[in-house]
């Protein structure tokens, strides 16, 4: 890791003396600056990580609920808590909300998905599964971070139920008040 830094720093040294040479260069030289100037801006690609098996994984999570997705190339077969997912979300809703990632970036039936969903209700687990989901795309394919990114399918929708507070009924409601 230290290797990796000092790597970094002495990259950025070497990028700060070329634009340092490149703006103290005479305006007749213009074209070799330009090319270095065009060095300086290229960023290398995301690399997707994809394990031995070619998969990619992915932990999403909405209110109490946690999803682990993997995703490979395949035809579409989706695989919840060793179901099928018409089996375990048998709302269309529900389905509705996994299948949304996939609408967004134009894959549908292209990803095979196996999930294990835990905690919370249905709906948060199909919330948690469409969070997984995003992510798990992403870390196969990066250049969809952006599609998804502007669909809000890559923020953890971070609201859960509020809690019960002492001296009340509820989480905000009081017990009745008496004058006499």
């Amino acid at each position: 890791m230290a290797d990796e830094v000092k790597a970094t720093l002495a990259d950025l040294k070497d990028v700060v003396e070329a634009s340092a040479a490149a703006a103290a260069a005479p305006v007749a030289e213009e074209a070799p600056a330009a090319e270095v100037a065009s060095e300086e801006t290229t960023v290398a690609p995301v690399e997707p990580k994809i394990d031995d098996l070619g998969r990619a994984y992915a932990t999403g999570k909405r209110k109490n609920a946690i999803a682990r997705v993997w995703i490979k190339p395949g035809t579409g077969k989706i695989t919840v808590n060793g179901r099928d997912v018409e089996v375990y979300f048998a709302r269309p809703v529900l389905r509705m909300i996994i299948n949304q990632p996939f609408a967004v970036t134009e894959r549908e039936g292209q990803y095979d998905i196996t999930c294990t969903v835990t905690g919370g209700g249905l709906s948060g687990q199909a919330g948690a599964v469409r969070h997984g989901l995003s992510r798990a795309l992403v870390n196969f394919e990066p250049a969809l971070r952006g599609v998804l990114k502007k669909g809000g399918f890559m923020t953890r929708d971070s609201r859960v139920v509020e809690r019960k507070k002492y001296g009340r009924a509820k989480a905000r409601r009081s017990f009745q008040f008496s004058k006499r």
